[in-house]
């Protein structure tokens, strides 16, 4: 069985490949809704696979139907209650509350144009940059940056400890599929964040280290939490 230290670093390699999905910034700062819809769609398809056939499928073996079910409606909880939570703290050291700008809208305006944004408003853009709307349209990227880069972060958890508990179980194939899965899954969620961030007038260098730090910081502690409760209760 691999090593605490070992677990550590392959979820890190996992969270890290979020700032893969960054480097597109170097080139562009836009997108078209078709592609980030099909990036999000694999994504998607690839952790649902990997939830199934990798996680639930030898829970089912090992354990019986309603500890997998408790497991997978505690997991949606933990995830909802994120969604729920995390987004309206972002938004207070933000200066801005929840009641003016729900979380549900935390993704709203990532793939919009200028175009979409002028028409929107009802502003051309010689009238933004004579009323300085541009600054009202960077801050609205940051938002929006903080609060994808959130939901990111948030997400991350569950996947580091899927990788940790994989790893502590004896389940080296799951724990290895798990990761390059995750890994692959974090670079459209990486580009999701960055391309807010990069209009905000944050260096194309500081959006791609921060993009990676959502990912390369929280999946290698939750990897490290669920590997350490595993070889406790083991041990008990």
């Amino acid at each position: 069985m691999p090593s605490l230290v070992d677990v550590v670093w392959i979820a890190f390699l996992a969270g890290a490949a979020t700032g893969l999905g960054a480097l597109p910034v170097f080139v562009t700062d836009r997108i078209s809704h078709r592609f980030y819809d099909a990036a999000i769609g694999l994504a998607a398809g690839i952790m649902f696979g990997a939830a199934v056939f990798a996680l639930v499928v030898p829970g089912l073996e090992l354990g019986s139907l309603w500890e997998v079910v408790v497991g997978v409606l505690l997991g949606a909880v933990f995830l909802l209650v994120g969604n729920w939570a995390i987004p309206h703290i972002h938004l207070a050291v933000a200066g801005e509350g929840p009641e003016t700008y729900p979380p549900s809208a935390r993704a709203e305006g990532i793939l919009e144009t200028r175009s979409e944004l002028d028409a929107k408003s009802g502003s051309t853009t010689d009238e933004r940059a004579s009323n300085g709307s541009e600054t009202d349209e960077r801050t609205g990227d940051g938002r929006r940056a903080l609060l994808v880069g959130s939901a990111v972060t948030i997400h991350n958890v569950p996947e580091g400890l899927a990788i940790g508990i994989a790893f502590a179980g004896g389940f080296e194939a799951v724990g290895i599929a798990l990761a390059i899965a995750i890994a692959i899954q974090n670079i459209p969620d990486g580009f999701a964040m960055a391309v807010p961030a990069s209009r905000t007038g944050l260096s194309k260098l500081k959006t791609v280290l921060y993009t990676t730090l959502s990912g390369a910081i929280p999946e290698p502690i939750a990897a490290a939490l669920g590997f350490a409760l595993v070889a406790v209760g083991l041990a008990v």
